[in-house]
This record gives C-alpha cells, structure tokens and sequence, in this order.
C-alpha cells in the first residue's frame, strides 16, 4: 500500500482513535493517552511502510512489529483491525473474558501480534532478538518497535540498544513515542530521560528526529532509517499524548483510564467530525 495518500493515512489513523476509545470505553479500562499519540506512526507504518498480508501474519519473510509499550494495545488492535487481521467489531471485545484481546498484546491469539509485552522495556529485547535473527538467517525481513519515552527509565532499554549497535543491525527501526507524560506526571519530573538524541547517539544509534503527527515527516524518517547501513536507527517522534481528543490532550490523567459516557460522547463526537473532514478531503 505504499501509493496510499497522507492524507488517507490520516483518515485511518483517526478511524483508529477512534476505535481505541470507543474499546476503552466499552472495557471501562485501558490507556487510552499514550494509545492515541502513537497511532500515526501504527498506522504509517501497517498502512504504507512493512511487508505485511493480513490474509497470511504468520509468513516467516514477513516484518516484524513490537509494541514495547504494550500497555497501549488499543492502538495496535485498533490498527490491526482496520488493516483486516479481525474484524473491526472485535475491538468491542477488549479486556472481556469472551475474547483474548486483553490489555496487552497477545501473539498466541490475536492474528498480527508478533510479540506478547507488557512488562516495560522487554519488548525492546524481543525485538533486538528478531533483527538478529534476521542477520543470523539471511532474512531480509526488517523488524519495527515502539517504546515511550517514560519506558526509557528502564535499564533492560539500554541494555538491548548496546546490543543493537554492537551486532549492526540495521534491519531495526525503533521508535520512541515522544509525548512528555507517563502514569504518575511529566517525565521529566518522575525520571527525565533526555537528551535522548544525544544518548542514542552516544550508543552508536542512527538518530532521527520528527513530528510524529506529520505523515510526511514519519515516512521519510522510515526511509531514511531503511537508508542506513551498518547500524540501528531510532526515530525520535514527538508527540501529543491524548492527540484528537481535545481533554485528553497533554493531560497524563488519561494515561490509564476509561472515559465515562459523557466523556466518551464527546470524544466520539470529536473524532467523528475530523473522519469527516478527511473523507471531504480524501474524496
């Protein structure tokens, strides 16, 4: 799907949020704030950047994708969904006991999940582990991550992205969803982690930095981390926690909770105008 529009990717995208809040709703639980800003570069990347068949997610040639912040499934699934790995109407059964879409992603049932997480920074292991893999077969195959910047406080991060450098792998792409807020406030009063462009640096990673709301910025930012040789890339995005949900916005109590029907009703009403907009403007 690479010939597909910015502006395409934007309308599926906000699709996205949307269904990502209307689960946490229904659950009445989830993480809703850090689901919503990393939903451009999900999408950017299931809808115009990995080799991917929704109809085969078990291909041993495919790319690999780790949601290191596994906390924000919504935004996977909502994603995952929408591309055709489940149906859409699924999402309604987030965190209930009738399905296995539970709050953190699970690659033994859940069709295009790569890698159960949830225990922060171990995801950035597993997917270090599956670009080495990759090298060590002859796979051209590329592995794909998203880790939070309030995860970076993790040393197992730092630990996996020493490895990275160490074994070149330049077959992995991380990105770090820059958004400023994690459960308890803003990162840099809880565990300030910049300047994380400089540590990567510092760890002999390729570092790129761009908007993570600008589908044009994140696609060029993918083809220069596909660019580089000899070495990891990480793509810095910065981003707004909460983004298409006006009181969600920039605010860290969204980080994990469910908004109520009122609450809900306006988020929906929100998001519902922009997918209008962008069907205006997509024709």
């Amino acid at each position: 799907m690479n010939n597909i529009t910015n502006q395409e990717l934007a309308l599926w995208a906000t699709r996205g949020r949307l269904l990502a809040v209307d689960a946490v709703h229904t659950a009445a639980s989830g993480h809703p704030g850090g689901s919503l800003s990393c939903m451009d570069a999900l999408t950017t990347l299931y809808f115009a950047q990995m080799n991917i068949d929704p109809a085969d997610p078990k291909n041993p040639d495919r790319d690999r994708f780790v949601l290191s912040k596994g906390h924000c499934a919504p935004a996977l699934y909502s994603v995952l969904a929408l591309r055709g790995f489940f149906p859409t109407e699924d999402m309604k059964l987030l965190r209930s006991i009738k399905a296995h879409y539970s709050g953190h992603p699970d690659m033994a049932h859940v069709p295009g999940v790569d890698m159960s997480t949830g225990s922060l920074a171990q995801g950035t292991s597993a997917a270090v582990g599956m670009a080495l893999a990759a090298k060590a077969q002859g796979k051209s195959y590329r592995t794909y991550a998203i880790c939070g910047d309030g995860e970076l406080a993790e040393g197992q991060a730092w630990e996996a992205f020493m490895a990275a450098a160490k074994y070149h792998l330049d077959n992995l792409c991380f990105f770090v969803d820059v958004n400023g807020l994690q459960i308890d406030g803003a990162t840099k009063d809880v565990m300030p982690t910049e300047p994380l462009d400089a540590k990567f640096a510092a760890f002999n990673w390729n570092v790129v930095k761009c908007d993570g709301h600008d589908f044009a910025a994140i696609r060029a930012a993918l083809a220069e981390a596909e660019a580089c040789k000899g070495m990891p890339t990480v793509i810095l995005l910065k981003t707004v926690k909460g983004k298409g949900v006006s009181f969600m916005e920039n605010n860290a109590g969204w980080h994990g909770k469910a908004p109520n029907d009122e609450q809900f009703a306006q988020a929906k009403a929100e998001l519902e105008a922009q997918i209008a907009q962008l069907e205006k403007e997509v024709g």
